[in-house]
């Protein structure tokens, strides 16, 4: 952008108390558990859905996520235009909804690869939502606190979702818990593991739709919704420009998008290298991938009370400090090793992805509104999830050692973002040399 340099900072020097650390309103811890239910549901049903196609002997197991993320990329133009045309609240009882749709699915022994393709359209639809609230809702001041809740909440989700997904599917659970049967109701699944297992994730999805009945209305000006998809596209492409053409927007949108890709493959990964590494079974090892949250949880909640916007892009050496620590898991084979490694892995990265996700929307929300902007982002960030998960997928399929990959991975993420500081001194050096060349013309 030509009018970046005058522009990047407005807003970020505003100062952050400590007493904001603590006083946030009601409306958000409303927000903060619609997002806490509906993400319990997808990690749970991830498990869940991974069980299902190992109960098949499917052997495109990785391509879940990708089927997952693949509505993030193509209604990318779309979804940001509809969040911002109505109620925030609206969108996501709409795309829960939708989730649940995509759950009954499962339940009556649709593929489960088309059946979390359409969680994945509802999660789509609810992410601009979930995320462009906080812009609308809160002070700019309060957006790396209220990121570091909603990280280190879903994180939770996620430890308690891949761990209830892997209790779900132990089958005396299920027939312990049943206490008549739910064979008459003429379900394509026949057992009782999913059948247990698929109530409780719909039961999740429901609670998170009532919490969505009572967030707040912003009250923000709704943009009109296009009917022409054109023009959508459109929109969506000048967005996707403007952002990328952002000195700060480019380097936050860079980080987010190399996390989110990271973060998905190294959920396959974990669960392969533990039953490689530690001889963990599937429901194990879904528990071991909760670790690995519970460090994000932990690196999300320290960025949240120390880090501000202003210092938010000094983090990035943390992601390449990252990729070196995912490569000791190669010399791990003790489970209470593994836990630890783990815990730091994910710790590194809760603590710099909160402030980048939140100079993010920072930004966006000044660029092009909350909507937008997030889409924009959900776009690059389920794009590298696609690309990267493939690449495992492809790396699989090729009978490529599970070391081999956890040594490509980790060599990749230190590389990556490597290149993303050099990039971000590059464009300080340059902006520092224009206000040089204004004090030189002023004088």
């Amino acid at each position: 952008m030509a009018d970046a340099s005058s522009q990047e900072f407005r807003g970020i020097n505003a100062p952050q108390t400590k007493k904001s650390w603590i006083s946030m309103p009601l409306g958000f811890y409303i927000i903060m558990a619609a997002q806490f239910f509906s993400a319990l549901a997808d990690n749970a049903l991830l498990i869940i859905a991974i069980a299902a196609l190992r109960a098949m002997d499917a052997t495109y197991e990785p391509l879940l996520k990708s089927f997952f993320v693949v509505s993030y990329v193509v209604l990318a133009p779309f979804v940001g235009a509809f969040a911002d045309s109505m109620p925030k609240w609206r969108v996501m009882f709409v795309s829960n909804t939708i989730k649940i749709v995509g759950c009954a699915m499962m339940f009556f022994a649709v593929d489960p690869l088309i059946a979390y393709a359409v969680v994945g359209l509802g999660a789509a639809a609810y992410s601009p939502a979930k995320y462009g609230i906080l812009t609308e809702y809160l002070p700019h001041r309060l957006l790396v606190i209220a990121n570091g809740w909603i990280e280190g909440l879903t994180v939770g989700a996620i430890i308690l979702g891949v761990v209830i997904g892997g209790m779900l599917i132990k089958p005396d659970f299920a027939y312990h818990f049943l206490a008549f049967d739910f064979s008459s109701i003429a379900a394509g699944i026949d057992t009782a593991v999913y059948e247990v297992a698929l109530c409780f994730v719909s039961a999740f999805y429901i609670v998170a739709s009532i919490f969505n009945l009572y967030v707040p209305d912003t009250g923000v000006e709704r943009k009109p919704l296009y009917k022409n998809p054109w023009c959508l596209i459109g929109e969506f492409t000048h967005c996707l420009t403007r952002l990328w053409r952002d000195r700060l927007g480019q380097i936050s949108l860079a980080v987010t998008t190399l996390f989110w890709g990271v973060g998905a493959t190294l959920q396959f990964i974990v669960i392969k290298w533990a039953e490689v590494a530690l001889g963990l079974n599937l429901s194990a090892s879904s528990m071991l991938q909760g670790v690995v949250a519970i460090g994000v949880a932990l690196g999300a909640v320290a960025a949240a009370r120390f880090m501000t916007l202003k210092k938010s892009v000094k983090v990035i050496p943390l992601g390449i400090g990252m990729g070196i620590v995912v490569l000791l898991m190669n010399f791990v084979h003790h489970t209470w090793l593994s836990v630890t490694l783990l815990i730091v892995i994910g710790a590194l990265s809760g603590f710099f992805v909160v402030p980048m996700n939140a100079l993010l929307q920072h930004r966006g929300h000044i660029l092009m509104g909350a909507g937008h902007s997030i889409a924009v982002q959900n776009f690059n960030e389920n794009l590298s999830i696609l690309l990267m998960t493939g690449m495992y997928y492809l790396m699989v399929m090729a009978g490529l050692s599970i070391y081999w990959v956890i040594s490509l991975f980790g060599i990749f993420v230190s590389a990556s973002m490597l290149l993303v500081k050099r990039w971000h001194e590059a464009n300080q050096r340059e902006r520092d040399d224009l206000s040089r060349l204004d004090d030189t013309l002023a004088h």
